[in-house]
């Protein structure tokens, strides 16, 4: 018999609940009654357990997966959190200069010059502590009203970040919906937007929350600051800051490991899971790591999208918000009315909601004595789920170029994904970059997953040419080629995950089409032999 512990019944009190799920055993109070033999199933009976065995075991089990964690990487040493505090430090040293000669160069009252201030916020996994020593830095370069964007952002502040031994790799990412530079630090990459403060003075650590600071701001700065604005809100909310980090590097590693982590796929992106995992810890202050994990995966198993994730209760979604389209609306708390942008679509959303739900399968049963974390952190098996992929190559002739081209195509992929919906097939878009060996160009290849239905064939010419007319739309100084192909899954390199399991679907041209009016072009997925992760909940 298996059981799985429920912290959410009515005495309040963990209890101990037999899984009958896969049990078809009889009431016996029912036999003597013929009419009543439809309701001769067994109703599961609790059984209290002692609060203090429950807190050991979810103990031991929070010290496995901390344990875990820390094997993985996923915390940083010492040294290393150093070495970030350093170029942080470095960057507000340099910000500081900027400003002042910036003030001079404009002319301004000496004692404007001396007052003078100009700052460095984080945010992304470096702001809400759970980077690793992997991770990047988001920084946010915060100046007064006087240093403008284009000229002394993109040009003075680059020309005296481009002088110093520190900085390699620098370049000026204009076109995006959020302007930034980019570049390495000491080996450490940097992603550095910037924001224009209606003041003479930003100080150092600014409160960006402060409705003062914000006033007169114009579109781009407000976009820039969001980020840093979700992240502060974040953890003002949540109960414990701690507890939160450390569910929220597991929820990320999950994530990663399980081919949901990245926006520009239709997929979870960074702020996406922060906030479903402060959802969580905010509502259940005094759990476990161990049992936080648990509720995470049951809350969004059975969450009732499109219905939102709000973290600040009793605001309601303005209708004329754009993600009220959203399959999967989750608020911006910074903002009440904001929501994160979201690319989700039919098939991404599919393959989410999958995984939520075999993350509660894996997760629901913490006594069992052989429980094991590692089950649930498996890398996705592309190559055993799906007998088709869409190849899709991008090159350039100069290994300087491929960066820029890349960014650019994987910013625009909202518009092949969309293509894809079009034409009514399954995509799994698998965030992993590889190396395509056969072509002498630089190079970067993915490999999407795909269920092609009845027709086993989609017009991959017409998909092709109407994506490239989308990326022609950018700027003239990116130059790129991009090729598209499907390929077998026994075409796959040699290094992609080849782990056993059960095929999604054994023939994929069992596949049938359904379509609904409610979602976007109507068509909501394919009917077929059921996968396990596609199931109800057990």
């Amino acid at each position: 018999m298996a059981y799985v512990i429920d912290h959410n019944n009515p005495t309040g009190r963990p209890v101990l609940v037999p899984n009958y799920s896969s049990l078809n055993l009889i009431n016996p109070n029912f036999l003597h009654n013929p009419h009543h033999f439809h309701h001769q199933v067994l109703v599961p009976v609790q059984f209290a357990l002692n609060p203090a065995l429950v807190s050991q075991i979810e103990l031991h089990r929070s010290i496995s997966l901390q344990q875990f964690m820390n094997d993985e990487g996923l915390v940083p040493s010492r040294e290393e959190e150093q070495r970030r505090y350093n170029v942080i430090r470095k960057l507000k040293e340099i910000v500081i200069k900027w400003i002042k000669r910036v003030a001079y160069l404009r002319r301004l009252p000496q004692d404007h010059v001396r007052v003078a201030s100009a700052t460095i916020l984080t945010y992304g996994s470096y702001g809400l502590g759970v980077h690793n020593a992997e991770s990047d830095i988001d920084a946010l370069c915060v100046g007064p009203w006087f240093a403008s964007l284009t000229e002394d952002f993109f040009i003075v502040l680059h020309d005296i970040l481009a002088t110093r031994v520190e900085v390699s790799d620098i370049q000026c990412v204009k076109d995006a919906k959020v302007p930034l530079m980019r570049f390495k630090f000491e080996g450490i990459s940097v992603d550095l937007p910037y924001a224009q403060l209606q003041v003479t003075t930003v100080p150092e650590n600014v409160d960006i929350l402060n409705p003062l600071f914000l006033n007169g701001i114009d579109e781009t700065s407000w976009k820039s600051l969001s980020g840093v604005r979700a992240n502060n809100s974040i953890l003002q909310l949540v109960p414990d800051v701690k507890i939160f980090q450390q569910l929220l590097r597991c929820v990320k590693l999950w994530a990663k490991r399980r081919g949901l982590y990245g926006n520009l796929f239709g997929l979870l992106g960074g702020v996406h899971l922060a906030v479903l995992t402060a959802f969580v810890c905010q509502r259940n202050p005094n759990v476990s790591l161990a049992g936080l994990v648990s509720i995470f995966f049951k809350t969004f198993a059975s969450w009732p999208w499109p219905a939102p994730v709000l973290l600040q209760q009793g605001i309601m979604m303005p209708r004329h918000h754009s993600e009220t389209r959203s399959l999967m609306p989750i608020q911006l708390p910074s903002s009440p009315h904001e929501y994160c942008h979201s690319n989700v679509t039919t098939s991404t959303f599919m393959k989410i909601s999958t995984e939520f739900r075999r993350g509660y399968r894996h997760t629901q049963d913490l006594l069992k004595s052989h429980f094991d974390w590692r089950k649930l952190f498996e890398p996705y098996p592309y190559s055993k789920i799906y007998q088709h992929f869409l190849k899709i190559r991008l090159s350039t002739s100069n290994e300087s170029e491929l960066g820029d081209w890349i960014g650019w195509v994987k910013s625009r992929f909202r518009g092949l994904l969309v293509k894809l919906e079009e034409v009514h097939v399954f995509y799994d878009p698998n965030p992993t970059e590889y190396f395509d060996t056969t072509i002498p160009d630089p190079n970067v290849v993915f490999y999407w997953g795909l269920v092609l239905g009845k027709n086993k064939s989609i017009n991959l010419d017409s998909i092709q040419d109407g994506f490239k007319k989308n990326l022609d739309m950018g700027p003239k100084s990116l130059t790129g080629n991009i090729t598209l192909s499907i390929i077998q899954s026994s075409q796959l390199p040699k290094n992609m995950q080849l782990v056993d399991t059960q095929p999604m679907v054994s023939n994929p041209g069992q596949m049938v089409p359904m379509y609904s009016n409610p979602v976007p072009h109507g068509f909501v997925g394919y009917s077929g032999p059921l996968h396990p992760g596609f199931g109800p909940m057990n």
